[in-house]
């Protein structure tokens, strides 16, 4: 595909590669700063707790999966001028099929999920104020609005914001419990103790992996970075996202191993175990520490709540945008996605309706238990969203969609055929533990 000779606001010809520097960093952080949910910290903790620092190398293969598989969204975008589903869907229409029952179902149980995280470090703060609904709704209205009014350059302000809190905290807890750096080195050794092989598969392939890997592209694209000019901007900024996620699992990892491993102490699974967290801290640390960490556990909550409430409505908007296109013209209703295409969606009917719909039905879900068919299919689809995205990624990449220069090099092949048998396997996993 020949690139545009047409120059951008400074002047330089669009076609002429930029350098990689950090000035241009910023849709790595929204994706880290989504990607990274308060379960998912939960999850690394009890790693910690149950095995101490024998799977640190597995928190390190996920950051270098995570990196391959953002790298390969970002690429396809940059390098074919379409959006994601605009590829899923000259795979046929399946991919159709399965996207719109899976942002539908999934997008109902996540709003109410989402808002509960938000809401349980506020409830934890203020204990006498008011409960978990009023402040679960208040942070679900506070995200609708919040990104509806607001367009991506003060959303990726804000999102760097709160990455800073979550950072400055989750570090500055690890370092309180001082950890032991022998053991931590030591824990890059490949081990797989007794028990373990679930916990290592989920903390290769469960943190920061979510359908925020998938928006990542669409963040990209919002930034401004519309060619493969960009490509090697695009690459600094997302390893600099994951291996800020790397931290994030390494300092939970700490955490779970010096402070819960020794002493035995067990966490509640789920978001609410970081309320426990906090009072182990609050015994440990005084109540100063124990505070911070719900400003940081807030932070991490809010962070994936508007991540998702942008991102996944930019991917809803561009899906109804294509389903409505013909096939054969869909991939020409723009000659290279961008800052305008993606202005054009943060003010479009369906982004907006799907903020509504991430928002106010799953409010009824804050009074009733989960519906047992609803728990059901989120649990299914959510499970095979994952391996969906590496093995789609590695079709679209390898074929003719794809200008041959930027196709699926021998190193990218091979981590996107194993992130998606790790996925698979995952899947499997998650399936199978499901309550039916």
């Amino acid at each position: 595909m020949a690139e545009t000779s047409a120059t951008t606001g400074t002047g330089e010809p669009a076609s002429r590669p930029r350098r990689s520097s950090w000035k241009y960093i910023g849709p790595g952080i929204v994706v880290a700063a989504t990607g990274v949910g308060a379960g998912d910290l939960v999850a690394t903790l009890i790693a910690g707790s149950k095995f101490g620092y024998t799977l640190m190398w597995a928190a390190v293969i996920g950051c270098v999966v995570k990196i391959s598989l953002a790298e390969a969204a970002g690429r396809w975008h940059l390098a074919t001028g379409r959006t994601l589903f605009d590829g899923w869907r000259s795979l046929g229409p399946w991919t159709t099929v399965y996207f719109a029952i899976y942002v539908v179902v999934w997008g109902f149980i996540y709003g109410a999920t989402a808002m509960s995280s938000s809401a349980l470090p506020i409830v934890a703060l203020f204990p006498d104020g008011p409960g978990l609904k009023f402040w679960a709704i208040v942070t679900g209205l506070i995200g609708l609005a919040f990104v509806w009014f607001n367009r991506y350059a003060v959303f990726e302000k804000v999102m760097t914001v709160l990455i800073g809190i979550m950072f400055v905290v989750v570090v500055y807890v690890a370092a309180r419990v001082v950890p032991d750096v022998g053991a931590s080195f030591a824990g890059l050794l490949p081990v797989l103790p007794d028990g373990s092989l679930l916990y290592t598969l989920g903390l290769i392939g469960g943190v920061g992996g979510t359908i925020t890997m998938a928006a990542y592209g669409y963040w990209v694209n919002a930034k401004g970075w519309s060619n493969t000019s960009w490509m090697k901007v695009m690459r600094l900024d997302n390893r600099v996202a994951y291996i800020t996620t790397g931290v994030f699992v390494v300092a939970m990892l700490i955490v779970g191993a010096e402070l819960l491993h020794a002493s035995q102490v067990a966490l509640t699974s789920g978001d609410r175990g970081l309320v426990d967290l906090g009072e182990v801290l609050e015994d440990r640390f005084g109540t100063g520490t124990a505070k911070l960490f719900l400003v940081g556990f807030f932070a991490t909550s809010f962070s994936s709540l508007i991540g998702v409430w942008h991102g996944v409505s930019l991917m809803f908007a561009d899906f109804v945008e294509r389903f409505r296109a013909p096939a054969a013209g869909a991939a020409k209703t723009e000659e290279h996605e961008g800052a305008r295409s993606a202005e054009r969606r943060q003010r479009s009917l369906p982004f907006r309706a799907y903020l509504l719909w991430l928002t106010f039905p799953p409010m009824t879900l804050l009074w009733l238990d989960e519906p047992f068919g609803l728990v059901i299919a989120y649990g299914v689809l959510g499970a095979f969203f994952m391996p969906f995205l590496a093995l789609t990624l590695l079709w679209l990449l390898n074929s003719s969609r794809t200008p041959a220069q930027w196709r699926n090099g021998a190193v990218s092949n091979l981590m996107l055929a194993l992130s998606g048998l790790l996925f698979v396997v995952l899947c499997v996993q998650q399936v199978r533990e499901l309550p039916w």
